[in-house]
């Protein structure tokens, strides 16, 4: 069988991150995609300029075309900015029960702009996160999902993971991305107990979609059948040398992206 994943999330006019990274990412780890769209944004690698929402009737079309006729093994959630979106997203995979679904808690572009309403993230919390397998917020996603200050080292990470996965979701990652030091970690809750995944920091600026790359490719590994923890694992490794080959590419004048395809070209 085909391993078949869906993206539901926003478009990246640039092509680093949102829909046109998971994509990428899908197709580099041997899975094929499939996508939902939520928003279209005028977005390159120095900022976004500006945000279309994809009326909540047509997000939910497009996910009773897709779930009606592909046999989707795993759903990757991004960008969802308001609130009906977010509801019509929920309804739809509670309509098709949907499993192994991840969602990457995508508030705010690299660049920093903002991506999702103020007034949204109380129904992400609610509507959406307990209906999901993992949940892979950074640091302040998770400090705003939980509505406290940011994470400042890894025992701040774990207490906020373990406060998430109250919530709801099966699992929660922590990603350190936005920490300082050497060494970048992010810290994964489930019922297993506290697993950590360390390496080390990269020195580049090109970090556009890593958010949506590393989910993505937790997601693709889902899909191919995998179990969580494994499928975090290899999900890292993919991520940690996309990033390190993201300076192979001359993309932008700003937060380039990373290396998605830096296996064969």
């Amino acid at each position: 069988m085909t391993a078949i994943a869906v993206t539901i999330a926003g478009s990246d006019s640039g092509g680093g991150a949102g829909i046109q990274a998971d994509l990428k990412t899908f197709s580099a780890l041997g899975v094929y995609g499939a996508s939902v769209i939520t928003a279209l944004t005028a977005q390159n690698t120095v900022g976004v300029q500006a945000i279309h929402d994809v009326p909540p009737a047509f997000v939910r079309q497009q996910i009773d075309s897709v779930f009606s006729d592909l046999d989707v093994r795993a759903v990757k959630i991004g960008m969802l900015s308001q609130v009906p979106v977010i509801e019509a997203v929920a309804a739809g995979l509670a309509r098709h029960r949907a499993g192994r679904v991840v969602l990457d808690p995508v508030m705010v572009a690299a660049s920093g702009d903002p991506l999702l309403a103020p007034d949204a993230v109380e129904t992400l919390r609610t509507v959406l996160i307990p209906r999901a397998l993992l949940v892979t917020p950074n640091l302040p996603e998770a400090a705003a999902i939980l509505g406290e200050a940011m994470a400042e080292d890894e025992a701040g990470m774990r207490a906020q993971a373990e406060r998430i996965l109250r919530l709801g979701p099966k699992a929660v990652l922590v990603k350190g991305g936005h920490a300082a030091g050497p060494e970048s970690a992010d810290i994964l809750i489930d019922k297993t107990g506290i697993h950590r995944f360390a390496g080390p920091r990269v020195a580049t600026r090109n970090t556009h979609g890593t958010g949506c790359t590393l989910s993505s490719a937790i997601t693709a590994g889902l899909a191919r059948g995998l179990d969580l923890l494994p499928a975090v694992e290899a999900a890292k490794a993919y991520i940690a040398a996309a990033i390190a080959a993201s300076d192979r590419l001359a993309i932008g004048r700003g937060h380039g992206p990373v290396h998605h395809f830096h296996r064969w070209w």
